[in-house]
């Protein structure tokens, strides 16, 4: 169920892409801040990192009685992050600009196949290991994804702050057309 739930949030980032022009992708709220095709940027690297943890998870029973930390549990129990905006350790690093939409569409579609294709090595796997996520505790190849899946819906509302800061420029910038 979490492969499907993933894969419907990824292609709503996807299809999300259709409503944006590269220059608004690029556009910052402010310059310590992100544009939104930084935060496309963000999601489809860390995507690509929970991935390669959910792979290791099931190479062997490595830390298979391991457990979350407290936090980690919590977020998955309740299937998403805290509604808070979370600085982590991307937040002050220099993740690029996108050249072009279809790029980020590409990868996004290329996420998506991986995913399938890691559904299928979990149904077929015996191994039942766990990785260490970095803050949150040990995490099996289902959390990895389930994790990405939340990850993805969390930055949905900084999306959404994104899209506001968008329109009001859009419209700062209308007032300013003469006729």
């Amino acid at each position: 169920m979490i492969i499907e739930a993933l894969e419907r949030t990824i292609t709503g980032w996807i299809k999300g892409l259709d409503h944006y022009t590269l220059a608004e992708l690029r556009n910052k709220p402010s310059p310590a801040s992100w544009s939104l095709g930084q935060v496309y940027f963000h999601l489809i690297d860390n995507t690509w990192y929970y991935i390669e943890e959910a792979k290791i998870c099931l190479s062997s029973d490595d830390h298979s009685h391991e457990q979350a930390l407290p936090d980690g549990a919590a977020m998955l129990t309740n299937n998403e992050f805290p509604d808070t905006i979370i600085e982590g350790p991307d937040t002050n690093t220099d993740i690029p600009q996108p050249n072009n939409i279809e790029d980020l569409k590409k990868t996004l579609a290329q996420l998506k196949d991986e995913i399938s294709s890691l559904a299928l090595l979990i149904s077929n796997s015996h191994y039942k290991g766990k990785t260490k996520h970095p803050w949150l505790g040990y995490f099996s190849a289902h959390d990895w994804l389930q994790f990405a899946d939340m990850h993805f819906r969390h930055h949905l509302r900084q999306k959404k702050r994104m899209d506001e800061f968008l329109r009001v420029n859009q419209i700062n910038s209308d007032d300013h057309i003469k006729p």
